[in-house]
């Protein structure tokens, strides 16, 4: 389906940032492109027209916090605070890192 050897730089899943004006830029440039089946690329694929290259950020956790289960670090608020995604939590952690923060 894609007729380039390899994807664009895009923003992987979960969360992204970014401001009024680029959302109402990629608007339009998505109306112009076809759809493609996975949503990231597809993002990729608009930012690309764009010339627009997306930015990682350490708060971006995809793939989940590295941490020691036992630590009383992970009891902390501050351990959270420079988190802005965050995957691979069971619902009862989330729970408790909303408690926290």
């Amino acid at each position: 389906l894609y007729n380039k050897s390899n994807y664009p730089p895009y923003a992987g899943g979960g969360g992204f940032i970014m401001d009024g004006p680029l959302a109402k830029r990629l608007h339009k440039t998505s109306e112009m492109l076809e759809l493609y089946p996975i949503d990231d690329v597809f993002l990729g694929m608009c930012l690309e027209v764009l010339k627009v290259s997306p930015v990682g950020h350490e708060g971006f956790k995809t793939f989940g916090i590295v941490r020691n289960k036992n630590s009383k670090m992970n009891k902390e608020p501050c351990f959270f605070r420079s988190m802005l995604v965050v995957h691979k939590l069971l619902p009862p952690e989330l729970l408790q890192m909303w408690d926290l923060v």
